[in-house]
């Protein structure tokens, strides 16, 4: 498919707004026509791409569009197999990762790259003194480098704290500050704001403009369309390794960049609950306390109904969801499932009792990375199909099988290892986990984190069939305030480890929602 471009002569595409772009800006670094195939088959076809000097660009795409391997190639890491890249104009005929950075190319990946068990100052400073090949460590001469980096970027960050006690947000500047000691010009942050609370990405995006106020064009790559546009200057889509368009983000609005994503119109309207305010809640807590953690919280989810959860970063939500799955028992309080009281004491006692929890972290928390899908299916359900010891194994063929299938998850095979599935697939494994146990109760903590805009919509609406057509109680634990809005029927605010505010979603916007979260100190 040929790229589209918007310009003053073109019109816009529907769902745009149109825009004028005053004069031509200068390239900084251009991909034309690039392709790149891994064993016949095609990761990135004829796709082209332009990044100008001193621009915020969003580069946007669902997973397995092609993000990651035009990072790679921009980075040096990949070469393609057929096209061009220019770098201020001039053809590049091999780009490696040192002649990338060489070229001043930045990239911070997902991982961000730092030496945990190395201070701030000892990985800021760590590049310069192996390249000056230093033998002998001169601790003044650390620090006064790592707090140079960081008065760069108007930060405060204490220099003698090993990397793995910061939090995220705090990773992420450390490994900003790392990328633009070397001078860069382009700096690539590969989805920078996946782990990040909404407070933490504002302060996130403050810290990109104060990098571009100095010459230097960033390039985000992200799925997130309200970040994407309320963040970038410029933006291309990409799908299935094409270009699809590029122009200025203010031709785009949500729905565009959406059907451009994924070719699709994807709806967004509230999730009704239809069940009956009267009805037997199917999960009660009354008075519910752990020292440290929370204290005095009482909820009331019945069939069917499907409750969003939202606080800032240590507000207890978590320890919350934890301590109904067993993982973190309270000290008072009680909890009830279908009107009767239970104690889940352990991660068995909650599964006995139909409590199931989807962790936030699916990755290490949540799935079996190197087992197949198959056997992350039946995790939980192996005791059930050998109640005499012996595994029937047609049956668990058969249950996986009708998962697979009943979760759209994508894959030839169930033999197939999970962690080579997409994070939307591999969140669907985890749900179908579950499916196959009596579940009453399902607890979702950020049930879409890291999965793109097609994905995200799928596993909504497999959570509203959940909900509506066995009579579930979901509680939704997550910081993407539209997320809560579009798909419960009631918020509730966690502030302190206490329950602020239960909000019916009918009467409240995302806007009012954010508001509120901000007015938390």
């Amino acid at each position: 498919m040929p790229s589209a471009r918007l310009s003053p002569r073109l019109s816009s595409p529907a769902g745009c707004r149109q825009t004028e772009w005053s004069q031509m800006p200068e390239a900084f670094i251009e991909l034309r026509a690039i392709t790149k195939r891994f064993s016949g088959v095609c990761a990135l076809d004829a796709l082209s791409l332009t990044i100008n000097k001193g621009e915020i660009h969003c580069l946007a795409g669902e997973n397995g569009s092609g993000k990651s391997t035009v990072i790679k190639v921009m980075a040096g890491v990949y070469q393609p197999d057929g096209g061009e890249i220019l770098i201020n104009g001039a053809p590049v005929r091999a780009l490696t990762p040192i002649e990338a950075v060489r070229r001043n190319i930045q990239v911070i990946y997902q991982d961000f790259s730092l030496f945990g068990n190395l201070t701030v100052a000892e990985n800021l400073a760590l590049c310069g003194e192996l390249q000056q090949k230093r033998k002998l460590a001169d601790w003044k001469r650390i620090r006064a480098i790592g707090r140079q980096a960081l008065d760069r970027l108007g930060v405060d960050i204490d220099l003698e704290v090993d990397v793995e006690r910061l939090p995220t947000s705090s990773r992420q500047i450390v490994a900003i500050a790392r990328a633009l000691m070397s001078d860069a010009k382009l700096l690539i942050m590969d989805e920078p704001t996946t782990a990040l609370t909404g407070r933490e990405v504002d302060a996130l995006f403050r810290i990109v403009k104060d990098i571009q106020a100095q010459g230097i064009a960033v390039l985000f790559v992200s799925h997130k369309m309200r970040e994407m546009l309320e963040i970038s200057e410029r933006l291309t889509v990409i799908r299935n390794g094409r270009t699809v368009i590029d122009g200025p983000t203010s031709a785009f609005d949500e729905s565009a960049v959406t059907r451009h994503m994924t070719g699709l119109d994807i709806l967004s309207e509230g999730y009704a609950w239809a069940g009956s305010p009267e009805a037997v809640p199917r999960l009660e807590v009354r008075g519910l306390s752990l020292p440290g953690a929370f204290e005095d919280l009482s909820l009331a989810i019945r069939p069917g109904e499907i409750v969003g959860l939202s606080g800032l970063l240590g507000s207890g939500r978590t320890e919350f969801a934890l301590s109904l799955f067993g993982m973190m028992p309270p000290a008072a309080g009680q909890v009830l499932v279908d009107g009767a009281q239970i104690a889940p004491r352990s991660v068995q006692d909650a599964i006995a009792e139909g409590i199931t929890y989807v962790p936030e972290d699916r990755l290490t928390e949540g799935l079996f990375l190197t087992q197949s899908i198959d056997r992350n299916i039946l995790a939980t359900s192996y005791e059930r199909l050998a109640p005499r010891g012996v595994i029937d194994r047609a049956k668990a063929a058969m249950q996986s099988a009708g998962m697979i299938k009943a979760m759209q998850i994508a894959t030839p095979t169930g033999e197939k290892p999970v962690g080579q599935l997409s994070g939307g697939n591999a969140q669907r494994v985890v749900l179908a986990r579950w499916l196959l146990t009596d579940a009453k109760v399902l607890i979702l903590n950020g049930p879409t984190v890291g999965v793109d805009v097609g994905s995200k919509a799928e596993i909504h609406r497999k959570i509203r069939e959940l909900a509506s057509a066995h009579g579930l109680a979901v509680l939704m634990i997550s910081d993407d305030v539209l997320e809560l809005v579009q798909n419960t029927n009631r918020i509730v605010l966690m502030h302190r480890g206490r329950f602020v505010d239960d909000l019916p979603t009918a009467t409240v916007s995302e806007q009012s929602i954010n508001d509120l979260l901000k007015s938390f100190t």
